[in-house]
């Protein structure tokens, strides 16, 4: 990786995991890292209990919609992170996959998806450090 990194989140609908995971990426390394979010199977709109979740920690999601995975947006990245879309996601030589075993949001509430949105942002801080370390 040269340059600022572009990170790539996948799940199914884009409404849940991966909009939780890119905001936490954005929120915590800012212009250090370039965010895309897609799904395998987007929904219509982000999961409006993910939406609140989200706002109690003080990152509003509330303007983002589910977006469509391409082959453009996996090219592109040099990071990609799926959370449960299977085999939908097209594979590149020389980019690094990481998979999520993460507990899908749909159809829950806000206290089930608490310990969702806790885990994702503890696994996207060891990312940052990874990838984008704050200068010292």
């Amino acid at each position: 990786m040269t340059g600022r990194p572009t990170v790539l989140f996948v799940c199914v609908h884009n409404a849940g995991r991966s909009q939780m995971a890119a905001a936490f990426l954005t929120h915590l390394a800012g212009d250090r890292v370039d965010v895309l979010s897609a799904g395998s199977a987007p929904a219509d709109a982000v999961n409006p209990h993910v939406v609140r979740a989200m706002w109690e920690v003080g990152v509003d999601i509330s303007r983002e919609t589910p977006k469509v995975l391409t082959t453009d947006a996996v090219r592109a990245s040099d990071v990609v992170i799926t959370m449960g879309c299977g085999d939908a996601c097209p594979f590149f030589p020389g980019k690094r996959y990481l998979d999520w075993v993460l507990e899908d949001p749909a159809g829950q509430g806000v206290e089930q998806i608490r310990p969702i949105r806790d885990e994702i942002e503890r696994r996207v801080r060891v990312l940052v450090e990874e990838i984008a370390p704050a200068a010292v």
